[in-house]
Parts: C-alpha cells; sequence; structure tokens
C-alpha cells in the first residue's frame, strides 16, 4: 500500500525530521537513508516492522543543529577519515586531502552539546510521528480497496450460483447431446436401448460432476469475504486463498461438459484476475 509520513521532533537546537514513504511490494523491504548508528538503525527498523507488514518502505532521516550551536572537532573520526582519504589519494595517484575535506567527513564535527541520547531519542520520537501519519493515509486507502475487494468476491458469488444453477441441468443436457448424436449416426428409425443410453448418460455426468468443486469454490469465496471485513493485515490470507480460488475454477472448467459454464468460467477468470491485482496492494 502506499503512504507518505513526516515526522519533526525538536529540543534546545536539535531538530530531527523522518520522512516515510510506502509503495507496494509483496513483502517488507526496508530501505534506511541515514547515517546513524547500527543500534539505532535497529530501533527504527523495529518500529517499522512492527507497524508495517508489506510495502518497500523508504525511510530518510536528518538531525540538523540550529544557529549560534558551539562545535567541537572528534579527533578519533578526524585521524580515521584523514587515514582513510590519504589511502584512497595514493591509490589514484592524486594529492593527499586537505584539512577542509577531513572536516566535511560525517562525525568529524560535532555540535559541543551533541548528546547521542538525545539525538536519538529526537529520531525516535520523529519516527513514531511520521509512522502515524503514514498509517492514516494508508488506512484510507484501504477503506477504497476493502470496498473494491468485497465487489470482486460478490461477482464472483453472483457467478459461482449461476454455475451451480446451469450444474443442476447437465444429466439432461448430456442425455440430450447423446440422443443427438446417435441419431446422427443411426438414422431417426434406429432403436436405441434406453437403458444402455442411460447407462452411458450416468457415466458422463459422474465424470463431468462439479458438486464438491463448487462446494469448496464457496467456502473459499466466504473466507475471503471474512477476511477483507477483518482487522489487522490479510494481504498474505488474501493471496492464498486467490489461488485456491483459481484451482477450482480450472477443475470446474476441466470437467465441464456445457459450453455455458466454460464462458461462466472464463468471466469468473477475469474477475479473479482483477481481484488479485488489488490483492497485492493489500498488507
Amino acid at each position: 500500500m502506499t503512504g507518505f509520513g513526516r515526522g519533526v521532533a525538536e529540543q534546545g537546537p536539535l531538530r530531527a525530521t523522518v520522512d516515510l514513504r510506502s509503495v507496494n511490494h509483496r513483502f517488507l523491504d526496508l530501505k534506511l537513508r541515514a547515517t546513524i548508528a547500527p543500534s539505532l538503525e535497529e530501533q527504527v527498523a523495529a518500529k517499522i516492522r512492527g507497524a508495517i507488514e508489506r510495502g518497500a518502505v523508504t525511510v530518510s532521516i536528518h538531525v540538523a543543529r540550529g544557529p549560534g550551536t558551539t562545535q567541537r572537532i572528534d579527533e578519533a573520526a578526524a585521524r580515521a577519515s584523514h587515514a582513510a582519504l590519504t589511502a584512497l589519494a595514493r591509490t589514484l595517484g592524486i594529492a593527499g586531502p586537505d584539512l577542509a575535506l577531513v572536516l566535511a567527513q560525517p562525525g568529524v564535527v560535532l555540535a559541543a552539546d551533541d548528546r547521542e541520547d538525545a539525538s536519538e531519542a529526537l529520531i525516535l520520537a520523529a519516527v513514531d510521528t511520521a509512522l502515524g501519519q503514514l498509517q492514516q493515509m494508508r488506512a484510507v486507502e484501504g477503506r477504497v480497496l476493502e470496498r473494491e475487494l468485497a465487489a470482486r468476491i460478490d461477482e464472483l458469488g453472483r457467478l459461482r450460483q449461476a454455475i451451480e444453477t446451469l450444474a443442476a441441468g447437465v444429466t439432461e443436457q448430456l442425455h440430450k447431446k447423446l440422443t443427438d448424436r446417435l441419431r446422427k449416426l443411426l438414422g431417426d428409425d434406429s432403436k436405441v436401448d434406453p437403458a444402455r443410453l442411460a447407462q452411458e448418460v450416468a457415466l458422463l455426468a459422474e465424470r463431468a460432476d462439479i458438486t464438491e468443486e463448487i462446494v469448496r469454490l464457496g467456502s473459499h469465496l466466504e473466507q475471503a469475504q471474512a477476511v477483507i471485513g477483518g482487522l489487522g493485515a490479510s494481504g498474505r490470507k488474501l493471496d492464498f486463498l486467490v489461488q485456491e480460488i483459481g484451482r477450482e475454477l480450472n477443475t470446474i472448467g476441466s470437467k465441464s461438459q456445457l459450453t455455458e459454464i466454460s464462458s461462466t468460467i472464463v468471466e469468473a477468470k477475469a474477475v479473479l484476475e482483477k481481484f488479485r491485482e488489488q490483492v497485492q496492494n493489500v498488507e
């Protein structure tokens, strides 16, 4: 599901801004765009995983400091940056880094009052706010999807009922088709053994019996309707039910002896494909 959320948290000269963007994805694909400590990165990821189960989510984090903030230099970070840049320059055969380039590296110049726990708390607070906005937007989309999916299930239910009605006349239709075929082959004056004809019709009807498939199809549709109207994440459950509904439609289509049922199956598969496309947007 798609959505966007922005959270801002401030304390003194510190200001943390977090942007969350979510687009459709079959699983949870989390991308973090920020230079933060691994422990904080894991906390941010845990918050998002706890709120979102499916979607490609991009997290952008920016921490700014107000004007007039005093600064300090992290000498250990400066030495490490200088060593890394010097080695790179040597490899490339160019002049070594100057002081300005070293100072420009992340983590070298810090605010004098920059406390890691303070900035972490602000970032986590901003993440909470951004998540709240993101979830609100996704909830609006979810309500629209719920109506769309419910309408598709209702349509599939109508087609299932039509198949069931048609299936009730299969034996009579097979009897007529077989009788007409024999008359064409043997002529109108031929004598056809009614008992033998009834036996052949019964065998054909048994092979074409789709009662079990119709019952299972109805069960799958009822489950899908319940999942759509329920609470919590439902995308994976609906993915499974789409496969099961498709399997029953395929079986009915392969066993059907009536053109009318085959045509209805084609229509039902078209509806199911539209349903499948929308399910990919559901968390």
